[in-house]
């Protein structure tokens, strides 16, 4: 998968298109949902995905290491002078599942992502956020809810629903 992605970012900053892949990705036909972030020189430039998708994952994670290269609005589209310089992680999610009731006690750092949403509002965070920043669970549910627009203690409320999931989350070496 990593490969796939990697190949479509050459391709696309090089201005080709991508004809051939040698061999299909493992798991590459099942839907899923992903994120992609992209690092240029370890710092962030792009982090775009889908909770949920009824396309194939590879498919899904070829149109999003290009949106993360090019369309997340928080940074400048990364050039073909820094592709050497960029790393590629992927995150593969599985179901969210309803938390319910809320309980900072019922997540687990480092294992648990959050999803957020209230009437139009909704954030994501994934699994690895809350490790990075050395958050602990009630953190990670504030920080989420801040994200999505939302007062941070906006999860201990009924009208707030918060989701976990897990992500498989592999990336590139660098």
């Amino acid at each position: 998968m990593l490969a796939l992605a990697r190949a479509t970012l050459t391709a696309h900053l090089s201005g080709t298109r991508l004809e051939v892949v040698a061999g299909p990705a493992p798991g590459g036909a099942n839907p899923r949902g992903a994120f992609v972030t992209v690092t240029v020189s370890g710092d962030l430039r792009g982090c775009v995905g889908r909770v949920q998708s009824s396309r194939p994952l590879a498919d899904l994670v070829r149109e999003l290491v290009i949106a993360a290269a090019r369309d997340d609005e928080r940074f400048a589209p990364i050039t073909k002078e820094e592709l050497a310089t960029v790393r590629i992680e992927i995150s593969v999610l599985s179901e969210p599942v309803p938390l319910h009731p809320v309980a900072a006690e019922r997540i687990t750092v480092g294992r648990d992502g959050l999803l957020v949403r209230r009437g139009r509002a909704s954030a994501l965070l994934l699994p690895q956020v809350a490790p990075e920043h050395g958050w602990g669970t009630e953190v990670f549910l504030q920080a989420t809810c801040r994200k999505a627009g939302l007062a941070a203690d906006a999860w201990r409320d009924a009208a707030t629903e918060v989701f976990t999931f897990q992500a498989e989350v592999f990336g590139e070496d660098g």
